[in-house]
């Protein structure tokens, strides 16, 4: 998962168009590459592209989208409102689309698609708090740190992407909490609860949390694994 830093301002007295799907997908200072093939979403992605390249990835709500999908199926309130980094038109008319995460937000209201519009739309208003320096940080950042690199956390391929990473570039808190939580939280609820969740100091709690429960399940696994047991075989 790459990070990208950027200062991108945002109109909100706009709507944007919404794209959902089954889980968080992006978050802030995030990059996404996406597929898109649908009709309503090819037309969504070239009327972005005419104007200001927002696009707001959303979350649907429960699993009534697995049979209304090519309706309206409900979705969730909070959003991350992206914005096309990069396109390519394919000789079939689909998309190759590079989104990067700009901000949080919540729906205000919904419009639903039209005659001339095949995707749905919502205005906005962002979440976020105002913006910390790194040195506001650093206790923030030193827990999550030392959350990472405690064993047998670093044994995971997406741990060691991330610390990987930091170890190749300097990578900012902020865009470093994201990155975790997309790479080495694969729970969806705890996905979107940090969605959700304005404040990044409380985001930074829920992760610390959510990594130490992580190292406890790979402890007990590790308790549980004996290399001299037959093959396929644990003690309990």
């Amino acid at each position: 998962m790459s990070v990208e830093r950027s200062s991108i301002q945002v109109n909100f007295g706009k709507p944007f168009p919404l794209f959902p799907l089954d889980g968080v997908v992006l978050l802030p200072h995030a990059l996404l590459k996406l597929f898109i093939f649908e009709p309503r979403y090819k037309q969504m992605v070239e009327r972005a592209l005419d104007g200001s390249g927002f696009i707001a990835m959303a979350v649907f709500e429960g699993n009534a989208w697995k049979k209304e999908y090519h309706g309206n199926p409900p979705i969730r309130r909070h959003v991350c409102l992206g914005k096309i980094a990069q396109h390519q038109k394919l000789p079939d008319g689909n998309y190759n689309v590079l989104m990067q995460g700009v901000c949080r937000a919540r729906i205000r209201q919904e419009m639903p698609p039209d005659e001339k519009r095949l995707y749905r739309t919502a205005t906005l208003e962002p979440i976020e708090t105002d913006e910390k320096e790194e040195d506001d940080l650093f206790i923030l950042r030193d827990g999550l740190l030392t959350s990472l690199r405690a064993e047998p956390l670093p044994e995971l391929a997406s741990v060691q992407s991330v610390l990987s990473e930091l170890d190749s570039r300097e990578v900012p808190t902020p865009a470093l909490l994201e990155v975790v939580t997309l790479s080495v939280l694969n729970d969806k609820p705890v996905q979107y609860r940090l969605l959700s969740e304005g404040d990044i100091f409380r985001r930074g709690e829920i992760v610390e949390k959510e990594l130490g429960r992580l190292k406890r399940l790979l402890d007990r696994a590790r308790l549980q694994h004996d290399p001299e047991a037959p093959n396929g075989v644990m003690w309990n």
